[in-house]
């Protein structure tokens, strides 16, 4: 393995132990798995299937080229150093994804000022860092991702403007959902 693949899989390594431990000072709620049990199926299914299709193993490295590590450890740390600054600013209102919170807030400053859900972001940014510089084929990845994302966000949205019905469309006019002034 490659000293840039060992950095890349450490910072993600970190993020998602950090991200497991974060979990466990949130409000309680609750996740309606039964209702979305089959779209995260077909995305587990989606997921295994590019696994074993060897999607992943890619000859596409670009480990080689100093420049495009240098790039896509900036965008990973851009990245996921967004994501993280959203969960610290939205504290325990944060949930997993489609996770409906007892009493819940509506949270519009800090990076959701910038976008709706810079959580998502931020890991997508931070794939895209990862397919810059260890292969594209991990655009692959973040594709599913952002497609699960972009579900997510859309389920969510749906359930902040019956919770918010005075508040969260302005606030949805006012903000972009991932990429600011743009999406």
């Amino acid at each position: 393995m490659h000293a840039v693949q060992i950095v890349f899989a450490v910072v993600w390594v970190a993020f998602w132990l950090y991200w497991l431990v974060a979990a466990f000072s949130t409000k309680k709620g609750r996740i309606p798995w039964s209702r979305y049990v089959g779209s995260r199926a077909a995305i587990v299914l989606i997921a295994i299937v590019l696994l074993r299709l060897g999607v992943f193993r890619g000859n596409g490295h670009n480990t080689d080229h100093a420049w495009r590590a240098g790039l896509g450890l900036f965008l990973l740390c851009l990245g996921l150093g967004f994501a993280i600054w959203a969960r610290l600013h939205i504290g325990r209102n944060w949930g997993t994804p489609m996770t409906r919170r007892e009493e819940p807030e509506l949270v519009t400053s800090g990076p959701y000022r910038l976008v709706r859900h810079p959580i998502y972001s931020g890991i997508l940014i931070g794939g895209v860092g990862t397919a810059v510089a260890l292969g594209w084929f991990w655009l692959t990845a973040v594709g599913l991702a952002g497609i699960y994302f972009f579900y997510s966000a859309t389920v969510e949205e749906r359930y902040l403007t019956a919770q918010f019905p005075d508040t969260y469309p302005a606030y949805k006019h006012s903000t972009k959902m991932l990429v600011p002034f743009v999406l």
